[in-house]
C-alpha cells in the first residue's frame, strides 16, 4: 500500500473470502451453483444461502488461494465458465480486500441438467383432452 501510513493490522476472515468468492463464481453465466460436494456420486447443488460450503479458502498475510466446487449449466463449455469464474473471482476478491490472489481452482462436480417442462406440460394437456 504505497503512499498510505499504517496505522495498524487489518485481518480479513476466511470467512468473508469465501462469500466473495462464492457470490462472484455465482454472477457467472452457466454457473448452476456450489456444490457441497458428491454425497453417493451425486453432486449436491447447494442455494445461495450455502455459498461458503462450496468454497476452501487459504488466506495469508496478503494473499490467498482458492479451491471452488461448482456446477455448470448443460450447454455451457466448462473451460470458458471456468475461466470466467477464475477471473471474476480474482477481480473481486482483490478488488474488496486488497489480497493478492495467487490460485482460483475450480473444481466442476458435475453437470446442471435442464427441467423437462415441455415434456410435463404436454402430459398435463394430454390429460385434460381426455
Amino acid at each position: 500500500m504505497e503512499g498510505k501510513e499504517e496505522l495498524g493490522n487489518i485481518k480479513i476472515a476466511d470467512e468473508v473470502v469465501s462469500i466473495v468468492t462464492g457470490l462472484a463464481a455465482t454472477e457467472v453465466e452457466g454457473v448452476a451453483g456450489m456444490s457441497g460436494g458428491i454425497a453417493g456420486g451425486i453432486a449436491e447443488m447447494l442455494g445461495r444461502k450455502n455459498l461458503t460450503k462450496g468454497v476452501k479458502v487459504e488466506v495469508g498475510d496478503n494473499d490467498c488461494v482458492v479451491d471452488l466446487y461448482v456446477i455448470i449449466d448443460y450447454g455451457h463449455s466448462i473451460p470458458d465458465v471456468s475461466w470466467n469464474i477464475q477471473s471474476n473471482v480474482k477481480q473481486a476478491i482483490e478488488g474488496m480486500t486488497g489480497l493478492d490472489v495467487i490460485e482460483v481452482n475450480v473444481h466442476v462436480q458435475g453437470v446442471h441438467l435442464p427441467e423437462p417442462e415441455q415434456e410435463v406440460e404436454e402430459e398435463e394437456s394430454e390429460n385434460e383432452e381426455e
